[in-house]
């Protein structure tokens, strides 16, 4: 593998260079609204964003592949041994609304580790979440973990009950999760997974509906937090359309549950 700390050191980058996008135009409320076919938002500083960090990966890492929510990815993505996945905005309807919680998620995946690398840069909470895998996770640049809350009976689970949970006939698994928790909060997008990283929440149960770009960045912040995050059938996929975080001391009971 290359140096990880170089490039995390480019990924810091990258979100620095986002976030001079993203927030000044957050704060000034002056961008355009439109829908994509799924009917999700999308602004023009999201297309800005990722074009913006995209110019710079293909200058400065040429020999990587890219993948990004907006504009899709490089010829190279499946074969390249490391792989840009980014998400320019997410939680782009708070960004709309002017609610603060919206982030960039910056993830590098290895051809056959999978995500090894995942920066989440939230101007507009100044708060900025890193990790690598097998060298620690970091909140604004302290260390963090997850919490050693041993039951689910005990712990705080945040939880993103969306329709699609219902379509796929699993609306009463989630409520038997719901009351098996001792408390329940909704915080939603990229933030509940970095709770659980940080060691503030226990669990977090994703929407149904997920992208690559929602999941590649979290994965090793949570991992390196000494947590796991895996889709809802308990297995590692960054390529998912759910995402299931936790302190790993339950898990797989959450998973049974969901399952079951």
């Amino acid at each position: 593998m290359s140096d990880l700390a170089a490039e995390l050191d480019f990924a810091l980058s990258l979100a620095d260079a986002a976030d001079a996008v993203t927030l000044p135009r957050f704060a000034a409320r002056n961008f355009t609204v439109d829908l994509k076919a799924n009917q999700t938002e999308v602004t023009e500083v999201d297309r800005g964003t990722e074009t913006v960090i995209m110019d710079i990966i293909r200058t400065q890492r040429p020999h990587h592949a890219w993948y990004g929510e907006e504009h899709g990815s490089s010829d190279d993505a499946e074969t390249s041994e490391y792989t840009w996945v980014i998400d320019p905005i997410d939680g782009t309807s708070n960004f709309v609304r002017g609610v603060p919680v919206w982030a960039t998620l910056i993830g590098l995946v290895h051809r056959d580790m999978g995500p090894v690398l995942g920066v989440v840069s939230a101007p507009a909470m100044q708060t900025r979440w890193w990790g690598v895998l097998e060298d620690g996770a970091y909140c604004n640049g302290h260390p963090i973990s997850v919490s050693n809350v041993a039951s689910l009976s005990e712990a705080h689970l945040s939880i993103t009950a969306n329709d699609l949970w219902d379509k796929i006939g699993k609306t009463q698994h989630i409520d038997n999760v719901t009351r098996a928790a001792k408390r329940v909060r909704g915080f939603g997008d990229f933030w509940q997974h970095m709770l659980v990283a940080q060691g503030a929440v226990d669990v977090a149960v994703d929407a149904v509906g997920l992208e690559p770009y929602d999941i590649a960045a979290l994965i090793p912040i949570v991992q390196a937090a000494g947590g796991r995050l895996t889709n809802r059938k308990g297995v590692v996929d960054w390529r998912a359309n759910t995402a299931i975080s936790s302190n790993g001391a339950f898990h797989d009971d959450v998973i049974a549950m969901l399952t079951a």
